[in-house]
């Protein structure tokens, strides 16, 4: 499971993470204003799975799929998931963005994916984009949420930080920039339609499938 965050392992055996509990909410909160009542979600990189247990317990009406490439982390969604018990959280997908062949059919009316671009190589962000072409229906929604670079935007400390720490983990990861990110999707039909400023310098990006 690629993570810069301090994880740590619940007496239950799953995967703690500060960030996930932090950032749950906010999240949380653009969601609901833009996914569907009902329909189906496909969750990229759910890393632990608190975010997956969060979410489809406040949106009942939604039939949540995690998925994450890491069978650590997958593991980990399966305990959060059994002491939660949700009708409408699906078992985890072993699911690479970079491995087309793992990818589901679908179709779901959104793809969700948290903090994976930045922690990531290029490829994962590109196929990232053909995977909501694929699974996406026309006016079907893909969400992020991360830190990204903007042109004219100057560059938090924490974030110039935090780009430093990545690079130096793994010269193909780092903050992407956010119209990099928007010409991949626009590649694949997807438009970038809302830009929204979450805490501690982070972005949510959505995207609608237009083509």
């Amino acid at each position: 499971m690629q993570t810069m965050d301090a994880i740590s392992a619940t007496p239950a055996g799953a995967l703690a993470s500060p960030a996930a509990a932090r950032n749950a909410g906010p999240i949380l909160e653009v969601l609901k204003a833009h996914l569907p009542a009902r329909g189906a979600v496909l969750e990229i990189a759910a890393g632990s799975g608190e975010h997956a247990v969060a979410f489809a317990a406040a949106l009942p009406g939604l039939e949540w799929t995690p998925s994450d490439p890491s069978a650590e982390a997958r593991a980990s969604i399966v305990v959060w998931a059994e002491a939660a018990g949700l009708p409408n959280l699906r078992s985890p997908a072993a699911l690479d963005v970079t491995e087309e062949a793992s990818w589901p059919e679908g179709p779901f009316n959104a793809v969700v994916c948290i903090n994976m671009i930045h922690i990531s190589p290029w490829a994962a962000t590109e196929g990232l984009m053909r995977l909501a072409r694929r699974v996406l229906p026309v006016g079907g929604l893909l969400a992020t949420y991360g830190p990204y670079r903007e042109a004219g935007v100057p560059l938090a400390p924490s974030n110039a930080a935090f780009d430093e720490s990545l690079k130096a983990r793994d010269p193909a990861w780092g903050l992407r920039d956010r119209d990099a990110v928007a010409a991949a999707a626009k590649a694949e039909g997807l438009a970038l339609t809302r830009r929204v400023e979450m805490p501690a310098n982070n972005l949510m990006l959505l995207f609608r499938r237009v083509a």
